[in-house]
């Protein structure tokens, strides 16, 4: 009598190994297309900035490599100065023709549609604070705080406690300082700040809130990096983000302010770098410049207008602080 011969099954071995093939086949394949999308993909000028930005020995570079020849990256690298200033030089332009110390300039780079505010007066220049800060109360949308202040104009200034998007304005981060009283954060608090003195003047830089006192600063808020200061660019190279929604103040030498928007993370902008901040406040004589709450946070009102294009998708945010353009001096 015959024995019956028993089928053979799929070794377990084997099965493992088909399961780790395929893993390590689908994050090979994912990652390539990740990379292909970022260095070579849709957004030709995202792309083409991450490019310009790649260090000159590294990962990156190496995983560049695999989308462009040597030649290609030298070439897009060696664009990146000419069309930054042909854009801006062609592109800014005068908008305001109205008579209240304000002209309102459009600026155009690679990547990003920005705005630029100069205040010629700057005693204007004030921080508006959120009457219920750090007690949890929603801070106010930046019409209401200019029209609180009886202003023209103004931006969002220093960063909040603003978990997935959805802050109310109600928790700063660091100090802030208004009217010369410590609002927010402790005396022994060391930060970064950004803040105006007695005289109209912006002063940045890292200090304490009692230092910031004693050195007369009237209005502050807390964020950073800083960039320019005595018209030294301080900011540290290596330290480059990518492409995002900005916001910036600055000054010149005369004491006009500067103060900037960029949009970000839209179609036809997909934002700034901070080499390209910095590029702009030079260009625009900046003797002091430093970067505020940016992101969904970014923007500009004027004249009662919001007059950037904001990528909240929560509409106009509630802001714990941010710099207001008092109708005054022409």
């Amino acid at each position: 009598m015959k024995k019956k011969t028993k089928p053979k099954g799929v070794s377990i071995g084997l099965v493992i190994t088909i399961v780790i093939t395929i893993f390590i086949s689908t994050i090979g394949i994912t990652g390539y297309l990740y990379y292909k999308e970022k260095y070579r993909g849709s957004a030709v000028f995202y792309s083409k900035e991450l490019i310009k930005n790649l260090p000159e020995k590294g990962l990156e570079k190496n995983i560049a490599k695999l989308f462009y020849s040597e030649e290609e990256i030298k070439f897009i690298k060696d664009e990146k100065s000419i069309n930054l200033e042909i854009n801006q030089n062609e592109n800014s332009q005068d908008e305001n023709s109205k008579d209240d110390g304000i002209i309102i300039h459009k600026i155009k780079g690679p990547t990003y549609q920005a705005i630029m505010m100069e205040v010629k007066n700057p005693e204007d220049v004030i921080v508006a604070i959120n009457p219920n800060l750090d007690s949890s109360g929603a801070g106010l949308a930046l019409e209401d705080y200019i029209e609180l202040h009886d202003g023209i104009a103004g931006i969002n200034a220093g960063g909040f406690e603003d978990a997935g998007g959805s802050g109310n304005g109600g928790q700063a981060w660091g100090i802030v300082i208004s009217d010369g009283k410590l609002v927010s954060g402790h005396l022994n608090d060391f930060t970064s700040v950004i803040g105006i003195n007695y005289d109209n003047k912006l002063v940045v830089g890292d200090m304490s809130a009692k230092q910031a006192l004693e050195w007369n600063i009237r209005d502050a808020v807390t964020f950073g990096p800083i960039f320019i200061d005595q018209f030294q660019v301080v900011f540290k190279s290596g330290r480059h983000p990518g492409l995002n929604p900005r916001t910036v103040i600055g000054q010149k030498e005369d004491g006009t302010f500067l103060l900037l928007v960029i949009d970000g993370r839209q179609p036809v902008s997909l934002g700034s770098t901070y080499q390209d901040i910095i590029d702009i406040m030079l260009d625009f004589n900046a003797m002091t410049a430093a970067n505020l709450d940016g992101g969904n946070s970014t923007v500009m009102v004027y004249d009662g207008k919001t007059i950037n294009s904001t990528v909240s998708i929560y509409g106009a945010r509630n802001l714990p602080t941010a710099f207001i353009v008092k109708k005054g001096s022409k």
